[in-house]
């Protein structure tokens, strides 16, 4: 083998070995961002989860509001809950059919 290619081949090891290197470095980053990938889909999920909860709160609490706010007027809450009724008994006879 010649000086030359002596050093063109040596040339050749040195960029391997970083290739590999650089490969071994990245397959590391690629499996840690899989992880965080992984965590940041079970938080958005339960996030999801905990915001479905708050709003279904919400109504309720709107609803309980709006009854309450009701009670001055016995009458007007009387109209509301028969209001309320109504649209039960509307919905029963849609399952019902």
């Amino acid at each position: 083998m010649t000086e030359r290619e002596t050093v063109l081949l040596h040339g050749f090891k040195v960029k391997l070995d970083k290739l590999i290197n650089l490969n071994l470095r990245l397959k590391n980053e690629k499996q840690l961002l899989v992880e965080e990938q992984v965590q940041l889909k079970e938080q958005v999920r339960l996030l999801t989860l905990k915001n479905n909860e708050l709003v279904k709160k919400e109504e309720d609490l709107k609803f309980a509001k709006s009854l309450l706010g009701a009670v001055d007027d016995s009458h007007e809450a009387k109209i509301k809950i028969n209001r309320l009724v109504r649209e039960i008994d509307k919905c029963i006879a849609l399952l019902n059919k």
